[in-house]
């Protein structure tokens, strides 16, 4: 048989039908958890993780992310259910029946805000040690535009001893995972997806649109689809940074922000965005993957960096407001309790990472200050792990002392009953970041 007979063949075999898919999504965080479940509802999936108490829990039926539920890790459990279903692992040796690898690892940035890809590449060398002729490997971690193909497949092809678009293919799909958001679900969410070939995007896409009840977009290369990714936080992130520095100059004329957004408002094609603490593991991040790319390529991003600017030295000025106030309250600033309320890097969502409430934290520490701080989302061990101390789940401990100052930094749904007046010092200062408790009762609104 000719080498181009044999190409031929192959390509009919690889891209049929989506039905013979044994999937394999390694990592199982808050993006691959949510996604292996919904695969796992048609297809017979294994989820990898390298997190030998992760694997545990979750073969227990327990998802300490609270993403997915209990009883729907039980209904898709791989031992109810012998035509599809999810099994998890730690070995190996559990991913080499599989011919669909989805890679959902985490790509954070280091403590100078660089891409930190070595997740991605211990992801990449994993599969490729059990890759075959014939597998599809797709990511979905976010990358600045060129990583899926310059990084990532020169790792496979070296651990698998494969020729890409020969013998293997590859592709992207970025997340749009919300961590928290039990509205807009992984498969309610409208997927974009990329092959290395037109063939492979269109089987790829197949896939996805199997299970994606939103539907998909298939972008046109790879590249493009990384590309999509990164700008569509920083977006989010350039326009919190506007309503941050708009929040800043309202304040020194004495303007409520959230009363002059609420006003503009009313303009049909006015973008309400909010001001607040810009962290996780998606806005916070991705336009440093952005700008790290630019500047590989000799262009200094001004604006995408100047509102990360903004947005990382938000702490640090709440943090400097509440200690305004308190001095022109009278109260001493050195040995004052101060309580901050929520740590996770959002609302009603256990996810501490790349919290921007340590910002503040950090700050008030530089004044002597006693804080603690009350979340009753956040896992004490896993902040402690973290950062370096822990946080109050406990309202009841909380309820025990009087607060000189009151930081509401994270709007969880549980503090909205909170009697404020009751923990506080009868002069006490109230900061409410996210113009979430009553005007009435707080003494200043970000």
């Amino acid at each position: 048989m000719s080498l181009e007979q044999h190409s031929t063949d192959l390509r009919k075999n690889f891209f049929k039908e989506p039905t013979d898919i044994r999937i394999a999504v390694i990592g199982l965080g808050y993006v691959g958890l949510p996604l292996a479940v919904e695969f796992a509802k048609k297809y017979k999936v294994v989820g990898f993780d390298i997190s030998e108490s992760r694997i545990t829990e979750l073969n227990n039926n327990y998802d300490r992310t609270l993403e997915v539920e209990s009883d729907l890790l039980k209904q898709v459990n791989r031992i109810n259910n012998a035509s599809a279903g999810l099994f998890c692992s730690s070995d190996l040796e559990h991913l080499k029946d599989c011919n669909f690898f989805i890679v959902t690892v985490p790509t954070p940035v280091d403590k100078n805000n660089r891409p930190d890809l070595l997740p991605l590449y211990k992801a990449s060398e994993t599969v490729g040690k059990v890759l075959k002729t014939g597998d599809v490997v797709v990511y979905e971690s976010t990358v600045y535009p060129g990583v899926t193909e310059d990084e990532c497949v020169p790792l496979l092809e070296k651990f698998s001893g494969l020729t890409y678009n020969k013998d293997f293919y590859a592709g992207y799909s970025p997340e749009r995972i919300n961590p928290g958001d039990k509205e807009h679900t992984v498969a309610k969410i409208l997927k974009v997806t990329s092959g290395s070939t037109a063939d492979a995007a269109t089987y790829i896409d197949k896939v996805y649109n199997s299970v994606i009840t939103a539907g998909t977009y298939k972008a046109s290369s790879i590249k493009v689809a990384e590309a999509a990714k990164v700008i569509e936080n920083s977006q989010r992130d350039i326009n919190i940074a506007f309503v941050n520095e708009l929040s800043k100059i309202f304040n020194k004329l004495g303007i409520d922000t959230n009363e002059v957004l609420e006003a503009a408002a009313t303009k049909w094609n006015f973008l309400k965005f909010k001001p607040g603490l810009v962290g996780g593991h998606c806005i916070g991040v991705d336009p440093y993957y952005l700008a790290q790319k630019a500047q590989e390529l000799g262009y200094h991003p001004e604006i995408i960096l100047a509102g990360r600017r903004l947005n990382d030295e938000m702490g640090i000025y709440i943090a400097q407001e509440i200690v305004r106030l308190m001095i022109n309250k009278d109260i001493r600033v050195k040995n004052a309790n101060i309580l901050i309320l929520g740590f996770t890097f959002k609302e009603n969502c256990p996810d501490v990472r790349n919290t921007r409430v340590i910002d503040i934290v950090n700050e008030l520490k530089t004044y002597n200050t006693n804080i603690s701080v009350y979340d009753p989302w956040a896992k004490p061990n896993e902040v402690l792990h973290e950062y370096g101390f822990s946080t109050l789940n406990d309202l009841e401990v909380v309820k025990q002392s009087k607060y000189d100052g009151i930081i509401l930094a994270v709007s969880h749904a549980e503090f909205k009953g909170l009697d404020i007046s009751g923990i506080k010092t009868a002069n006490g200062v109230v900061y409410d970041v996210k113009g979430f408790f009553d005007k009435d009762i707080v003494d200043a609104r970000l």
